[in-house]
């Protein structure tokens, strides 16, 4: 089969290769891609600061949508012909690739395979940590930071579907205008304005309940700033750093905040089919009626993954990039 292999540092160092199929063992399903998401962990990883969990294929990708040509022993759920989307452990970035049972879903109802392939990763993450871990409630408001990126967007619809008031920040008038398209109620350009300062204007210095932030060190004191009485902090990412200097924890107790996150990937196969489930019951639901529906920004064929890196690590995308594999 072909796949994308890399070697450490920059996008041109990506190139297709070929190697042996995928056997799937007794509780996952091998996966025929036709659409593989792109993250921004399978460019850390490519850097070189975000390896795989032991056991996991060195290959990058994390999601996948395609056929199933193949099950374990163990497999109950799912049927050669099938078709699903998955969040994988690794190895996505190929025509075939394995997955286990529980982190597999059927595509959506009316979603071809590019739109299966934008579900997964965020989705998986966003309702794992602002609904799950982040407890975020109808009548609620959150602040979602990177709100033009494939988790923003996926926050951002996912929020004002269930009941939430949403803020978001995003780099330029163009990607706050979409966010504010996608359901947010005010978005604000970090590169203008002191969020901290807009959401007490905008909440008449009540602050949100929750902030889900994928930025780090650069906006934890504001992040608390930002909180209401009894709010939670969820960091999913340090994209700027994790050791913040000066912070002043006092609010943390005065005002009874809470302060948590989580990495998915290293998460265990039983944790990441219960949020399978939940996304089941509480979200596929919702995308079967044609609701937040991810954005694709843009589609590369797999022998073009550096293209498609370079775009991520530019910055300049909307929503989320696809790779498509054969036609």
């Amino acid at each position: 089969m072909s796949f994308i292999a890399h070697s450490e540092g920059a996008a041109t160092g990506m190139r297709l290769a070929t190697g042996p199929l995928p056997v799937p063992g007794a509780d996952e399903v091998l996966i025929r891609t036709q659409a593989i998401g792109v993250n921004r962990p399978d460019v850390l990883q490519r850097q070189g600061s975000y390896a795989p969990p032991p056991g996991a294929s060195p290959v990058l990708g994390l999601e996948a949508a395609g056929e199933v040509v193949a099950i374990g022993a163990a497999v109950t759920r799912h049927h050669i012909g099938d078709r699903v989307c998955a969040l994988t452990n690794g190895g996505a970035y190929a025509e075939y690739v394995v997955a286990p049972e529980g982190q597999t879903l059927p595509w959506p109802d009316g979603y071809d395979a590019r739109l299966a392939a934008a579900v997964p990763e965020t989705f998986f993450t966003v309702w794992a940590n602002l609904f799950m871990i982040g407890s975020l409630a109808p009548g609620e408001s959150v602040l979602v930071h990177g709100g033009s990126s494939g988790i923003g967007v996926t926050a951002i619809k996912l929020a004002a579907e269930f009941g939430a008031t949403v803020y978001a920040t995003a780099g330029s008038a163009a990607k706050c205008a979409a966010c504010e398209s996608f359901g947010a109620t005010l978005a604000i350009n970090y590169r203008e304005t002191d969020f901290a300062e807009a959401i007490r204007s905008a909440t008449g210095k009540r602050g949100v309940d929750v902030v889900l932030d994928m930025v780090g060190a650069p906006y934890f004191t504001r992040n608390l700033r930002s909180l209401a009485i009894d709010g939670r902090l969820v960091i999913i990412a340090f994209l700027e750093g994790s050791k913040p200097d000066g912070v002043d924890l006092m609010p943390v107790m005065t005002r009874r905040l809470t302060v948590t996150g989580s990495t998915m990937r290293p998460r265990s196969a039983a944790q990441k089919a219960e949020i399978a489930e939940s996304l089941s019951r509480r979200v596929w639901p919702v995308l079967a009626q044609g609701r937040c529906k991810p954005e694709i920004f843009a589609s590369f064929p797999l022998e073009r993954a550096a293209d498609a890196h370079a775009l991520m690590e530019s910055s300049s995308h909307i929503g989320k990039i696809i790779l498509t594999v054969g036609s």
